[in-house]
C-alpha cells in the first residue's frame, strides 16, 4: 500500500459547490498531463457554504505538488 497525502482546496461562499467542481476539471487534467500515478480527485461538501476540492496522491509527489499547485492545506490519507 502506498503512502498518500490529500491536498485540500477550500471554496468558500453560495458558489462553493460550483467553484470546487470546476476546479476539480483542472486537477484531473493536471494529473493527466502530469502522468501522476495512483491518484484521484474528489469533492467534499462541509456545509451549504464551504466545499473542498481534493486530491488524492503519493505521498512522493507532496513537495513538489505543494510549491506549484498551492493548496490551501493538505493532510494524511486514510482509507
Amino acid at each position: 500500500m502506498t503512502n498518500r497525502i490529500k491536498l485540500l482546496w477550500d471554496f468558500k461562499g453560495p458558489n462553493a459547490q460550483k467553484t470546487a467542481e470546476h476546479h476539480i476539471i483542472h486537477l484531473d487534467e493536471f494529473i493527466i498531463s502530469e502522468k501522476i500515478d495512483n491518484s484521484f480527485t474528489q469533492v467534499q461538501t462541509i456545509a451549504s457554504n464551504h466545499t473542498v476540492a481534493e486530491m488524492i496522491v503519493p505521498n512522493r509527489y507532496m513537495t513538489d505538488l505543494r510549491e506549484r499547485l498551492k493548496p490551501t492545506r493538505g493532510q494524511l490519507y486514510t482509507e
